[in-house]
């Protein structure tokens, strides 16, 4: 064999050429369409025509959404007293009173929802304070290292450990009728993801919330955390510094003007970095709860669309311009040398 023949075999084998196939060479039938003026108006108005019904319907649902809003966090602090200093008192009591009144009926289920405002619950260092490891299997208890500074206490690993379950939201409500209590139902508030994989069945709480907290939370030790589900649901952190999280569900109707007493255990120390506390009643639609955006959104692209549309049939009636020679795009065009 010469060099010749020697070097070029081994030029072959280092090659980093691919098999040849239609699909390596974008060789795959394409659409390419041509934009005319005719098709680029209908796309334009069919688009219109879709999304505004959608964005009527869409708002039509929100309006019917029935919603009690109500903030309670300055009403259920003493007028002569600091908020910080009474919210982490042991010695006050912190039971508060209000009184909401039903403006329509609400079918049940009504929800409940418990929301918070300037909670940057996304700040990038609250949400890497949480060992996922510990929260799935009991045999993880030890890998705290994340969750500093609530990792340990007297060198005992905290279960759950990190900022996210040591900030747990822990004010109550209790909720009555003309004197009759109103049962809430606080099952299947969480994510079934959450239950089934990301907590473990057998992982309970050991040493949580003992010091300076908070809100001052507390977890039962004889229940495992997937199955506390007010922690399952904090736990999912939110986007927004401003969010609602799901508390529990009323399961019968309320009347409209009924007056519904309730009772809040005011524990949660929103007071010392500014936030808001509200309770929202609220019932659902084939949409969701109350969101006029989706609707306006879709209302707001619809007549866009249109009045595009509009213009650009204007534009072609007063000053029309010829079609280009299809010849000249480039899939028409014949290689070099032909």
């Amino acid at each position: 064999m010469s060099s010749g023949e020697g070097s070029s075999q081994s030029s072959s084998k280092k090659s980093r050429q691919p098999k040849y196939s239609r699909f390596t060479q974008q060789e795959l039938p394409a659409c390419k369409p041509i934009l005319t003026p005719g098709l680029v108006v209908t796309t334009f108005i069919l688009v219109g025509v879709i999304f505004i019904p959608i964005g009527l319907l869409s708002l039509s649902a929100s309006e019917r959404v029935v919603e009690i809003v109500d903030r309670y966090d300055e009403d259920c602090i003493p007028s002569d007293q600091e908020k910080t200093a009474f919210i982490q008192s042991d010695k006050t009591n912190k039971t508060c009173v209000r009184s909401l009144t039903v403006p329509k009926k609400m079918q049940h289920p009504v929800y409940i929802y418990y929301q918070l405002d300037n909670f940057y619950q996304n700040h990038r260092r609250y949400v890497k304070s949480r060992s996922d490891k510990q929260l799935r299997n009991p045999e993880n208890e030890d890998l705290t290292s994340p969750c500093e500074p609530e990792a340990r206490v007297d060198n005992k690993p905290i279960v759950p450990c990190g900022l996210v379950a040591w900030s747990l939201f822990n004010d109550t409500y209790g909720f009555s009728v003309g004197g009759m209590n109103l049962s809430v139902n606080k099952k299947d508030i969480a994510w079934d993801s959450d239950k089934n994989y990301k907590f473990g069945s057998k992982v309970y709480p050991k040493n949580f919330q003992q010091g300076s907290l908070i809100g001052g939370g507390k977890l039962d030790e004889k229940i495992p955390l997937s199955e506390q589900e007010d922690l399952l649901v904090w736990m999912r952190t939110a986007a927004l510094p401003s969010f609602r999280k799901l508390y529990g569900r009323i399961e019968q109707d309320l009347e409209a003007n009924e007056m519904i007493t309730v009772v809040i255990q005011n524990n949660y120390n929103a007071y010392a970095f500014g936030g808001k506390k509200k309770l929202v009643l609220s019932t659902t639609t084939w949409i969701g709860g109350k969101n006029s955006f989706l609707g306006l959104g879709y209302i707001t692209i619809g007549g866009l669309c249109l009045f595009i549309a509009t213009t650009f049939i204007v534009m072609y009636l007063i000053k029309p311009r010829p079609y280009g020679d299809p010849s000249y795009l480039s899939w028409n065009r014949n290689p070099p040398g032909n």
